[in-house]
């Protein structure tokens, strides 16, 4: 299946200039969804996690579904002031300023193997920041899991240290 075809694209989304990669279209296909997490279990299956952690908040559309379909627990990581327990975050650059992600601090366990499931790599910085969020609280970063990755943007060079795997590739916007 090709999912480029079940990808549509939003020019001049969130501003002029960029091409808006919008997987609804793709969740909207039972087919395709579904694709999307067998290619992520065949491919995690052997290895070891323990836990599998969905990023805000499409990661969580995956990440949920994975996590099910492995019988392994499931985790989110937040933007701010989203979660009611005791928390870590982890601050980090944007483009102009910053942002801040959380956690539980009990969503892994000391030496939990963990996978990180997200919609997109774009930049790194989101990805970067929730493992060092993961590894504040004591978790292991197994691998990366993404439906797209934006190449082009060079995101794998923040993450270099970890195992990626991505389903579709835009090489240019």
């Amino acid at each position: 299946m090709d999912l480029k075809d079940k990808i549509r694209d939003i020019q001049d989304f969130p501003k002029e200039g960029i091409v808006f990669r919008d997987i609804t279209t793709l969740i909207q296909d039972p087919e395709a969804f579904q694709y999307v997490v067998d290619n992520f279990k065949n491919e995690f299956s052997g290895s070891e996690i323990d836990v599998i952690v969905g990023v805000e908040s499409r990661g969580f559309i995956f990440g949920a579904a994975l996590a099910y379909a492995m019988k392994i627990p499931f985790a989110i990581v937040r933007k701010p002031g989203k979660l009611p327990s005791t928390i870590v975050y982890e601050e980090y650059e944007l483009e102009y300023g910053t942002d801040r992600l959380e956690v539980h601090d009990d969503a892994v366990k000391e030496g939990d193997k963990v996978l990180i499931v997200d919609d997109l790599l774009a930049t790194g910085g989101t990805s970067r920041a929730t493992a060092n969020l993961i590894e504040k609280i004591g978790g292991e970063i197994a691998a990366f899991a993404f439906v797209i990755e934006l190449s082009f943007l060079k995101g794998r060079e923040k993450l270099k240290d970890y195992k990626l795997y991505s389903l579709v590739d835009y090489k240019s916007d």
